[in-house]
């Protein structure tokens, strides 16, 4: 597959630069898209049907210096020394480079990510002081300005989150309540959580013009036995597992492709996963997919034409284009069979 394959040209105006609520939906079925209302949509699960959800949280790690210069702390195994992202290239190595909070940051090595060395240990308290969440980057062109308001707060984090880890939301989740969640429970839907902690392997864009030759960087993933059980029973009984978004589909079908541990003191299947679904692969957890509309040339784009076909998507896309669908991560949803 080509990166070619992964463009397409959109107005820049749809770009979501806040919720909708309620989000419009595109249902993709065999005979095309339609737009569908949300009692509709709902009625598309069945008893016995199962949905899984992310249970990840969204990171405050965006830092900004009195410059203006912004850093994106990923992760350090000590507090002094972070691996982060930020535009590097006028900066030699030993750079010296001042953050709130009387901190100093001395550039060790350059890369995608760079390393650093902080000169004094940075600990979450700090984040939640200094930093902001990482909004996608254009939602920030979008709104011409860098930095979050006070409602991405609540608009970029899901309803059920729990295990801190992310740096970016799972977006299909936040169209999303906990009335909608109670809602299918009643109608005999299995509702579960698993954990994908959303990281560079997500959000990075595509470099290669092959996408073979691109790399994922690993991101933690741990689906609890509890949850594959519930799987394997409504398999067994030809009903249907629904993943609330991409993340939950590379979670579920790195499990599938034997990419994750079981750990018996969590109950849990446990790994970090470089997974990369391209068109040929093979779903072997997935029954139905619920998404936003991803990024031209984008992994996630990837992801929904292996699943839904090349040619339906780049209809459906078209389509949702015409129809004036808000696109991206606050934008609205997409409903796929495969």
């Amino acid at each position: 597959m080509n990166k070619s394959t992964l463009h397409y040209e959109f107005p820049e105006e749809l770009i979501a630069r806040e919720p909708q609520r309620p989000s419009r939906i595109c249902a993709v079925q065999k005979d095309g898209p339609c737009e569908v209302d949300w009692m509709t949509f709902l009625s598309f699960f069945q008893a016995g049907d199962v949905l899984v959800l992310n249970d990840t949280k969204v990171l405050k790690r965006r830092v900004f210096n009195a410059e203006g210069l912004e850093i994106l702390f990923l992760d350090s195994s000590d507090g002094i020394h972070w691996s982060v992202l930020f535009p590097s290239r006028s900066y030699p190595l030993g750079s010296e480079i001042p953050l709130p909070g009387n901190r100093t940051l001395q550039l060790r090595e350059k890369g995608r990510p760079q390393k650093v060395k902080i000169d004094q240990r940075l600990e979450e308290s700090y984040f939640e002081i200094h930093g902001e969440l990482p909004l996608p980057p254009y939602i920030q062109k979008a709104r011409e300005e860098r930095h979050t308001q006070k409602a991405d707060e609540s608009w970029y984090q899901t309803q059920w989150f729990a295990k801190p880890g992310s740096f970016a939301a799972p977006t299909a989740s936040l169209h999303f309540t906990q009335e909608h969640l109670t809602f299918l429970r009643k109608k005999g839907v299995h509702v579960c959580t698993l954990t994908l902690h959303v990281g560079l392997g997500t959000f990075l864009p595509v470099q290669t013009e092959d996408l073979k030759q691109h790399v994922m960087h690993k991101e933690y993933a741990e689906i609890p036995i509890s949850v594959l059980n519930h799987i394997e029973q409504a398999k067994s009984h030809n009903h249907r597992v629904w993943a609330m978004g991409t993340t939950v589909v590379r979670a579920l079908e790195s499990y599938g492709a034997g990419l994750l541990t079981f750990r018996e003191e969590t109950s849990s299947y446990i790994g970090n996963t470089d997974l990369l679904i391209l068109p040929g692969f093979t779903f072997k957890m997935t029954d139905r997919l619920l998404t936003n509309f991803h990024q031209p040339e984008s992994t996630l784009l990837a992801l929904v034409m292996a699943f839904a076909g090349i040619e339906k998507v780049n209809t459906a896309y078209q389509w949702a284009i015409q129809k004036r669908f808000r696109l991206f991560s606050y934008g609205d949803l997409s409903v796929w069979e495969p």
